[in-house]
């Protein structure tokens, strides 16, 4: 069964989660963020639930000093990605806020790792910046595709069936070529090796 992981990033209020909701009309889709056990942390130190923008800002010093403390995020990131691998669900998001953390996943997944910023430019014009590091700079990563959610809720779920699915085919199409050069890096060595050991017979 073929599975894919994407990043998903954008500001507060973009529209990430409906992005993912959408998505299940065409996939069995798992779900997941860095920030969960960090809230469950925050909900120990009397954080309500509410996503105020002192409160994010909080959940980002937060999430950097778990990260410093015993990087609990990428570890719960890590174990959510294994027990994705091991379960029948299709598509794995992993909403994760800060470049270099998306980095750091996608190099510990590998090539099957797809990249994603969704955004909204009205409304985050409107809005202005929130006031922490993780909202204010999603943009400082280069994204394998960008999704503008500027349409309906009813042409939401074709909007992004098409946009995942070609992410899906230019993944399979660099695996392929990458491969391909595998195999002609491999023939050309075969050849080589078989030129010098022809060599050493002839001398």
């Amino acid at each position: 069964m073929d599975k894919h992981v994407f990043v998903i990033n954008g500001s507060g209020g973009v529209g990430k989660d409906t992005l993912c909701e959408a998505a299940r009309q065409f996939w069995r889709v798992q779900n997941i963020s860095s920030i969960t056990p960090v809230c469950e942390v925050a909900r120990t130190a009397g954080w309500d639930g509410e996503k105020t923008p002192a409160a994010r800002r909080f959940l980002s010093q937060l999430k950097e000093v778990c990260t410093q403390f015993n990087d609990l995020p990428f570890r719960y990131c890590m174990e959510q990605y294994h027990a994705f691998l091991q379960n029948d669900q299709q598509i794995l998001f992993v909403h994760i806020r800060e470049p270099e953390q998306i980095e750091r996943f996608r190099q510990a997944v590998g090539e099957q790792c797809r990249t994603v910023l969704v955004r909204r430019p009205a409304m985050e014009c409107a809005r202005g910046p929130l006031g922490n590091r993780s909202d204010d700079n999603v943009a400082a990563y280069v994204y394998d595709g960008i999704f503008v959610n500027d349409g309906s809720l009813e042409e939401l779920p074709e909007k992004v069936h098409r946009f995942l699915n070609d992410l899906i085919k230019q993944r399979l199409k660099a695996q392929h070529g990458s491969a391909h050069a595998g195999n002609t890096q491999e023939d050309t060595e075969q050849s080589q090796d078989r030129e010098k050991k022809g060599n050493c017979i002839h001398e």
